[in-house]
């Protein structure tokens, strides 16, 4: 019997080896891991939401569970035993609650408000920025008028007189951020899509007869949504930020369930008596959301449009 392995058979000579095709999202991944510190940012911001999803599963206690928590445990520094044997890894607030638990339910509610925020005000500001930018002339003036009124004034402005108008809660936080952010979304939706609407493929689709609505959700949209993803990230971080001071102001969030803005109003009376802590680790947290967020934002907006690359 034959043990010989048949040898490979050599090139022919002349021959031109097929090139690998790269695909676009392999390309895009590529280009995102050329920094490592996007790339440690990503895996910051997935740890993060998976924190603040499995937090039941994940928290130490439920802080919100009256049942478990005693005055006799209230601004314990880290490393304490609680009454209940178990020790507090970042102490506890001053009504006794653990404090990384806390933080875990925190970023739960911060995210949810400034995610979904993000996610309505997108799809209002997309809708508008696209039909003004088809439509043009008047409508597109009346518009952009609107657009440049809501922007001239702080978003901070604006959301304090919504939930003084409105009142606290997470529902109400929730309607004054989509109302500070989708005019930023519609003003970049549009600008990209009056580039996009000079160029041929848009004149090619009016001379087929399609409907508007077509030509909008499967011409234009597609060509605009590299500014969209990016402008996206930066106003969730912002919407988180601005979720966080309304919050710290009390306007935001009911004591019934905090935020991380909530968690450092809560601290902000025993920092100068010692008790550091009860404000300074949620601060922490938030601002490793917001600058994580933030750094992959900046790095998408390099790799998804080259030329701004510094």
């Amino acid at each position: 019997m034959n043990s010989a392995k048949t040898a490979a058979a050599p090139p022919v000579p002349g021959q031109i080896e097929p090139l690998a095709v790269e695909t676009p999202f392999q390309r895009f991944v590529s280009d995102f891991s050329e920094s490592k510190l996007a790339v440690a940012c990503f895996f910051a911001v997935v740890a993060i939401i998976l924190l603040a999803i499995f937090a039941p599963l994940i928290a130490p206690t439920d802080p919100y569970n009256l049942a478990l928590v005693t005055v006799a445990d209230k601004t314990l520094a880290p490393g304490m035993v609680m009454q209940d044997g178990t020790t507090t890894l970042l102490g506890t607030d001053g009504s006794g609650r653990d404090l990384l638990s806390s933080i875990i339910y925190g970023l739960r509610i911060s995210l949810t408000v400034g995610i979904g925020s993000a996610i309505v005000a997108l799809a209002i500001g997309v809708v508008v920025g696209l039909v003004a930018a088809y439509a043009g002339g008047r409508i597109d003036n009346i518009i952009m008028r609107i657009v440049d009124m809501q922007l001239s004034f702080p978003a901070i402005l604006i959301a304090l007189v919504l939930l003084v108008t409105l009142g606290k809660g997470a529902d109400k936080t929730l309607i004054a951020l989509i109302v500070v952010q989708w005019a930023y979304y519609a003003r970049t939706v549009r600008a990209s899509a009056m580039v996009e609407r000079r160029k041929e493929y848009v004149e090619s689709a009016h001379c087929l007869s399609l409907s508007r609505t077509r030509i909008l959700l499967k011409h234009l949209l597609p060509n605009v949504l590299a500014p969209i993803i990016v402008v996206g990230t930066v106003q969730t971080a912002h919407a988180i930020s601005l979720e966080a001071t309304l919050s710290f102001l009390g306007l935001g969030m009911e004591q019934t369930e905090p935020s991380l803005g909530s968690l450092i109003s809560n601290g902000f009376e025993y920092i100068h008596s010692g008790h550091y802590w009860i404000s300074v680790y949620p601060g922490v947290a938030l601002l490793l959301t917001i600058v994580s967020i933030n750094i992959v934002g900046d790095r998408l907006r390099d790799v998804l449009n080259p030329r701004l690359s510094k």
